[in-house]
């Protein structure tokens, strides 16, 4: 007789645990077919909080979004660092960061996202406008007619480039674009397999997986990257700890250079995407948000068309509420990302309304933030892409309830607490950049009618693919 489910409290105020009939997989595999729909189903069966037996992993799952204050709270008890680091060092192939053979080398690193903030921030954005702008030259500036594209490789062409040039500076060979091209083709390659090594199987059962990885790694060896031309000061800072570390091989700093080249464009691609997908299945939304990029241009005296150079202050590109909106919201249809913690001891966390979850050394704690953003207390019609969700009288809306309480966390793309992407208000200000020279340069309308769906592959670990690309065509604006 298969069990397909038991629950028994394994301590007094540990919470159910929800087991799985397969050893070691436990609920891995319906978990992974539809990790949304699999937790929603349990938290009717047994709360707000519950423990799922994952691949040999006992993750306890936190489901009121009242209660993930308290979690965030308890960084010194529930860490997250440590988790990352392993994982990165076996999916990007550098040796793990430990504080014996390289004292304080993650705190430097966690330093150096200083360059992603404040005034340093303004200067990377207006280099990525600029490189934006260029490549939108070059690929688009003879469309007088109509050019049809797929959307997604159109997103991953531009953004891979732009995102690529800005951090590690241009490829001074004549043939730079294809250069970059052929690197953009091999990430791709590594892309596909990234939810796999995420879920810790060896690479070595992945194809070709391993040698692509080793190729892109060599890309970022110092006798190539010192070639590049006009590389950012986060990128240079990160080299200069790396060479005050012996015992961390030339092979190991390239791989660390990968790493940050995945991390910067890994989620921003498919986000960008679905931006502009939900935006040109909406004309209202593309109405409102042209209108507002158009307006801003006229009030600054720019004009728009591939041959001008356009400038934003990043209080320009923040005003842009309806186009911050559209963004917000398709954010909120799209990620699906999970905020891991690990308990570093036995210990008790305490929550809102007296509640107590005993936890274990090395046991999982876990937001799963897509619930809250898919939640019809909080955002009505929650399935539906209202672009002015994030508006509310003209100015930007940031006040949403739950039961008529008011949540302190109501919109979670970029993770939470100290798991927070340090890169986040560099990626927001890409994509409205995209989206603004897209608009404000061309025409641009779908060219094929199909529903593009999410894909589940990559549930928990950000920002989800489209399943099938879908074609579009632009011209420049009359």
């Amino acid at each position: 007789l298969f069990i397909f489910f038991s629950v028994f409290n394994r301590k007094t105020g540990e919470p159910p645990l929800i087991n799985g009939w397969i050893p070691y997989l436990g609920k891995a595999l319906i978990f992974r077919k539809d990790a949304y729909k699999f937790l929603l189903d349990q938290q009717k069966k047994f709360g707000d909080i519950f423990t799922v037996h994952i691949a040999g992993r006992y993750i306890t799952f936190i489901m009121d979004p009242f209660q993930y204050v308290y979690v965030i709270r308890n960084s010194k008890q529930l860490e997250f660092h440590e988790f990352a680091n392993k994982m990165a060092s076996k999916t990007f192939d550098y040796p793990a960061l430990s504080k014996g053979k390289f004292p304080e080398l993650k705190e430097n690193l966690h330093r150096i996202y200083q360059y992603l903030q404040g005034k340093p921030l303004d200067i990377i954005s207006d280099h990525m406008m600029k490189n934006l702008q260029d490549i939108f030259e070059w690929k688009c500036s003879q469309a007088t007619d109509w050019e049809t594209e797929k959307m997604y490789k159109f997103c991953c062409s531009v953004m891979f480039e732009a995102s690529f040039v800005t951090l590690y500076g241009r490829v001074p060979a004549a043939d730079g674009h294809k250069v970059i091209s052929e690197i953009r083709d091999k990430f791709i390659k590594f892309d596909a397999s990234f939810p796999y090594l995420a879920a810790n199987i060896p690479i070595e059962l992945l194809g070709a997986t391993k040698k692509v990885r080793k190729e892109l790694i060599h890309h970022f060896l110092l006798q190539n990257m010192t070639k590049w031309l006009g590389g950012s000061k986060v990128v240079q800072a990160r080299q200069d700890i790396f060479e005050k570390y012996e015992l961390l091989g030339d092979y190991d700093k390239a791989a660390h250079h990968f790493a940050f080249l995945w991390a910067s464009v890994g989620n921003t691609i498919p986000a960008t995407f679905w931006a502009m997908y939900y935006l040109l299945r909406h004309p209202e939304a593309l109405a409102a948000v042209r209108d507002e990029i158009d307006h801003l241009l006229q009030s600054t005296g720019q004009k728009r068309g591939p041959t001008y150079n356009i400038h934003l202050t990043r209080e320009q590109l923040d005003n842009l509420v309806y186009l911050e909106s559209a963004l917000n919201e398709s954010l909120r249809m799209c990620s699906s990302s999970m905020n891991i913690r690990i308990s570093q001891e036995d210990f008790v966390l305490k929550l809102e309304g007296n509640q107590e979850v005993v936890l274990r050394k090395g046991d999982w704690i876990a937001l799963y933030p897509q619930i809250l953003h898919m939640d019809p207390e909080v955002y009505e019609d929650p399935k539906e892409y209202k672009f002015n969700r994030y508006i509310e009288n003209g100015k930007k809306k940031t006040t949403f309830y739950k039961a008529g309480r008011k949540l302190k966390y109501f919109l979670m793309p970029f993770g939470s607490g100290i798991s927070m992407c340090p890169g986040r208000f560099l990626a927001m200000n890409e994509m409205k950049m995209f989206l603004f020279i897209l608009l404000s340069h061309f025409d641009v309308e779908l060219a094929e009618n199909k529903a593009v769906r999410l894909d589940n592959s990559r549930m928990g670990l950000g920002i989800l693919l489209p399943d099938v690309d879908i074609a579009f065509r632009y011209k420049l604006r009359s």
